[in-house]
């Protein structure tokens, strides 16, 4: 099972990462992910992540106090704003554009209500 979880973890680390450089990817959700794939099968990652100058802090600050930061809403929101703005100009159908406006919805009302950091 161990093997299973590192293999989870580096698939959701690598993701992560192309997440930095593709504005839609998510970076910090899937890191979030790969510290609780690394956390159950190689305590190195795990350490190696959690005190990564790049994600550890954000990471910290989601395991320690449900955290989010400020700059990392403002982020977010524009992420959210730009895929539904692109999902309206390529035209997609009415009814997958209000399932899209309602998760999108959904999932900003999660992020503006944890607490800043």
């Amino acid at each position: 099972m161990r093997i299973l979880w590192l293999i989870l973890g580096l698939i959701s680390f690598a993701i992560g990462v192309i997440g930095i450089f593709l504005p839609l990817v998510p970076t910090v959700p899937l890191m979030l992910l790969a510290t609780f794939f690394f956390a159950r099968s190689s305590e190195r990652l795990h350490q190696w992540l959690v005190t990564h100058p790049r994600f550890g802090p954000s990471i910290l600050d989601w395991q320690e106090r449900r955290a989010i930061s400020k700059r990392a809403k403002i982020a977010a929101s524009i992420s959210i704003a730009a895929a539904f703005t692109i999902s309206v100009l390529i035209g997609l159908k009415p009814m997958l554009l209000a399932i899209q406006a309602i998760t999108l919805v959904g999932v900003s009302i999660f992020i503006w209500t944890r607490p800043n950091t």
